[in-house]
């Protein structure tokens, strides 16, 4: 018999990891293998959702403001050790309800601030942010005015997620087109972060990470004296991906694109650095033209865009 670890990330906009997940190994378990469900995230979407059962998360919905101050309802998860984990995107994100113009300039994270501030109030001493999927390119200055109007963390310590290791001054380059930056908008806040940087408490800018979510880490890093973590790392280890992985035959991994950027800090890229000489199959939504040599990494890709596809790709696993 089979044992299949499946550890997929969420196809984003269509399929939540757990739900990827879930249609695979019904297909695995169909044709008699064992399957291990084990929903991942890297940071980014879906973060929250994959950290709940194994940090035992009682999730909270709380005030907030979305990228543009207009009221939304934030998301906390609370353990009883006193961690909370905030996924970004929430409040703060790209893909945050919003009835009037989405201003890449205006928006900001104040929301997010808000979130971490009622989850010290809640008793946070721990606060582990997800900060991928943001609309902003404020620095975290929003973050950190809506914290510090609300007195501050009370000494609880901060953990940013992301995968990416862009720096401070870089992220409205690399990452504000995507949210909506024509090229003036990219100067504007650049010339922005720069400034924001030079009136910090501790310089970001020469610090790999700090421009994750337009600076939000560098602005958590440099107040709160913040820990810039690999998402796909911490949550590896929170779901206990490496024991799981001991007992496996075979290792099914997913994201919703599979191409040149998944070997970068992805969390396909880092699970495959963790399993050693076992057979890794990739079931993904789309597959890039510029994956190249990197397929050869995986002992098949397979192609699945819907529910059904899925549930065939687990039907149709060997090890």
């Amino acid at each position: 018999m089979t044992r299949i670890l499946i550890a997929p990330d969420s196809f984003k906009g269509t399929y939540t990891a757990a739900e990827v997940a879930d249609a695979i190994a019904s297909g695995a378990e169909s044709v008699g293998h064992t399957a291990v469900r084990m929903p991942v995230a890297d940071g980014g979407e879906g973060t929250l959702e994959a950290l709940t059962a194994p940090l035992g998360l009682d999730l909270i919905d709380v005030d907030a403001v979305n990228p543009w101050r207009a009221p939304c309802r934030g998301l906390l998860g609370m353990s009883p050790d006193g961690t909370a984990v905030v996924e970004l995107a929430t409040a703060s994100g790209i893909t945050t309800p919003h009835d009037g113009p989405r201003d890449a300039v205006a928006a900001d994270t104040y929301g997010t601030g808000m979130v971490m501030a009622e989850a010290v109030r809640r008793g946070a001493r721990h606060i582990v942010v997800a900060a991928g999927g943001s609309a902003t390119t404020d620095g975290g200055a929003g973050a950190i005015a809506a914290i510090e109007e609300r007195g501050g963390l009370g000494g609880a310590r901060v953990t940013v997620l992301s995968d990416v290791t862009t720096r401070y001054t870089d992220a409205a380059r690399i990452f504000g087109p995507q949210k909506g930056a024509d090229p003036a908008a990219v100067e504007l806040l650049t010339r922005r972060l720069e400034a924001t940087a030079l009136s910090l408490p501790r310089d970001p800018r020469e610090v790999d990470g700090t421009g994750a979510a337009g600076g939000f880490s560098g602005g958590m890093w440099s107040v709160f004296g913040a820990e810039l973590c690999s998402g796909a790392d911490f949550v590896l280890d929170a779901v206990g991906f490496d024991d799981a992985v001991r007992s496996a035959d075979l290792v099914v991994v997913g994201e919703g694109r599979l191409d040149g950027q998944s070997r970068a800090g992805k969390i396909v890229s880092v699970i495959l650095a963790r399993t050693g000489d076992l057979p890794v199959v990739a079931v993904v939504g789309s597959v890039g033209d510029d994956l190249g040599d990197y397929r050869t990494r995986f002992a098949d890709v397979v192609v699945a865009s819907d529910a059904a596809a899925l549930f065939r790709a687990g039907r149709e696993l060997r090890p």
